[in-house]
């Protein structure tokens, strides 16, 4: 049943318009083998980012990814100045926090991969005020864009799938 949940997602949330200068755009699709395969391919033991599509949908883009995090009790946050992000929990355990102050701020480097590939300009630090809440397999978390978020427990590997919503089409296509 999970694996039909998060399928029918990943679905859903791609099958939006191609670039703007069609009528009638088609929609872009990520099979099941493909989902499949990055989460086979996903490196284990430490945090793996992995941009399976970004497309133009139209006046903005849209990212499809596979995280992966392994287990860990130190909260590390980051906070994305204009994209929004949505989680679907495929498998493990964790607790995140989002919102509140971010803390001991650092800009990432605006040329660097994980900018340019992944998340736009973005910040990381520690949060300071933040909602703790534990998220499992079927959960879903939105994101908002400005949003400090992170986790401050992961008590089993967990794998989620996170679509980037990028209104200033600054990352890469793929």
């Amino acid at each position: 049943m999970t694996k039909s949940v998060f399928l029918l997602l990943a679905s859903a949330l791609l099958w939006t318009s191609a670039p703007r200068n069609r009528q009638n755009p088609v929609g872009i699709h990520i099979s099941a083998a493909d989902i499949l395969a990055t989460i086979e391919n996903a490196p284990e033991g430490r945090v793996s980012d992995q941009q399976i599509r970004h497309i133009d949908a139209g006046g903005h883009n849209v990212g499809v990814g596979l995280v992966q995090r392994p287990p860990t009790t130190a909260l590390g946050a980051i906070q994305h100045h204009n994209q929004t992000e949505v989680y679907y929990v495929v498998s493990g355990r964790g607790t995140m926090v989002t919102g509140g102050e971010l803390t001991n701020a650092r800009a990432l480097d605006p040329d660097g991969g994980t900018v340019r590939r992944l998340t736009g300009p973005s910040s990381v630090g520690g949060i300071e005020g933040g909602v703790s809440r534990e998220i499992g397999p079927g959960d879903m978390v939105i994101v908002p864009a400005n949003s400090p978020h992170g986790f401050s427990e992961i008590t089993e590997t967990i794998t989620y799938i996170v679509v980037r919503v990028d209104p200033e089409q600054l990352v890469e296509l793929k």
